[in-house]
């Protein structure tokens, strides 16, 4: 029996995981999956519980689990408070604690999706990339960093570390993804400027020499965010630092029409994988039914490919989200100005996914 713990968190968490976990639960019936699930909180809805963004035996459970599904955490309730008591610490936490620095996120373009990007028809047609972001170290996690005055002047520093080890083996994830794929790592820096830069250059041309099938090349980071735009189809992994990969995932992700498409996975060296939407809480439509759940529901598909090794069950779920798009059906931010159906809401979208995989 694997365990999965649910962390639905704030705004339209707690909707799209729902059908997320619904979807995972038919998966695990046809491909005879034996799944048990326990719930806790984190975010806002931990804060608002317990006084904090995660508890210890919230991390506790995650630890004795096979995985986590996640929702999104956050909302503008909390936006006043001290940074390091904010929601968003909850998930910053959780990625340390479990020893998560590998986040994959796919942007894949599906067929009946192609005039949903707001990019034209023959340059989103066909994308399927990639990005492997460094998730536990970098600018979000260096020290010192903190609020001071300085001379009678506020002050804000952060600190931007990184070392071979922790380069190295999140450029293994990147080569080793790229192997199972297309065969190309682009790797994304600023070493004209950065130190930091500099030493992944060098390491990541050092893991580079131990995967000869794959096609290695460099990119400045302000020059990729405009390549992505004018040229996505030409990348298969993209592999960066954390804070360039929150930045370039991101704009992968709306590349592909909406960011309520795109699911991610991070993973780490302990065993435990978290998986959750790319997209965040949108607390201006939670509880109205009006929500996305593909990209949650798509994350639940990594979830059986890479923590429960069942590439049979991720595929079909796939497939049910391509064959239900192929129907026509769509949620608000995919409908586009130019569609003219009814729009589906996010526990009908997720019942249509459930439909596909149970008659599949």
């Amino acid at each position: 029996m694997e365990r999965i713990l649910v962390l639905p968190g704030d705004g339209i968490g707690p909707e799209v995981v729902a059908e997320a976990r619904r979807v995972l639960e038919v998966a695990a019936d046809r491909f005879d999956l034996k799944l048990e699930f326990e719930d806790d909180l984190i975010g806002g809805a931990s804060i608002d519980a317990r006084n904090t963004p995660l508890s210890d035996a919230a991390i506790d459970r995650a630890r004795g689990s096979r995985a986590v599904l996640l929702g999104a955490v956050g909302g503008p309730k909390w936006d006043a408070m001290p940074v390091d008591v904010r929601p968003e610490k909850g998930l910053l936490r959780i990625r340390k604690e479990l020893g998560l620095f590998a986040n994959l996120r796919p942007a894949t373009v599906f067929p009946a999706l192609v005039d949903a990007s707001s990019l034209r028809r023959e340059i989103v047609e066909g994308i399927d990339l990639l990005v492997v972001r460094e998730l536990t170290g970098g600018i979000y996690f260096g020290e010192p960093r903190g609020n001071a005055l300085v001379d009678g002047r506020r002050e804000a520093r952060n600190t931007m570390v990184y070392d071979e080890v922790e380069i190295a083996r999140i450029t293994r994830v990147a080569f080793e993804s790229a192997q199972r794929r297309r065969k190309e790592v682009c790797h994304v820096h600023k070493a004209n400027v950065l130190e930091v830069s500099q030493l992944w250059m060098t390491v990541v041309e050092e893991v580079a020499s131990d995967f000869p099938d794959v096609e290695l090349s460099h990119q400045l980071v302000d020059s990729m965010a405009m390549l992505l735009l004018r040229e996505p189809g030409r990348y298969d992994v993209i592999v960066t630092g954390n804070l360039f990969g929150d930045i370039l995932s991101d704009e992968a992700a709306m590349i592909t029409g909406s960011l309520g498409m795109l699911p991610s996975a991070s993973l780490g060296e302990g065993g435990v994988g978290l998986y959750e939407p790319v997209h965040g809480s949108a607390p201006d439509i939670a509880g109205q039914d009006a929500a996305n759940p593909l990209a949650a529901i798509l994350s639940a598909a990594m979830l059986l490919e890479h923590s429960l090794d069942a590439p049979d069950a991720a595929n079909a779920v796939r497939e049910a989200v391509s064959a239900v798009l192929a129907d026509g059906h769509r949620t608000a931010d995919i409908a586009g100005q130019s569609f003219d159906g009814p729009v589906t809401g996010c526990r009908a979208m997720g019942g249509l996914i459930l439909a596909r995989l149970g008659d599949a």
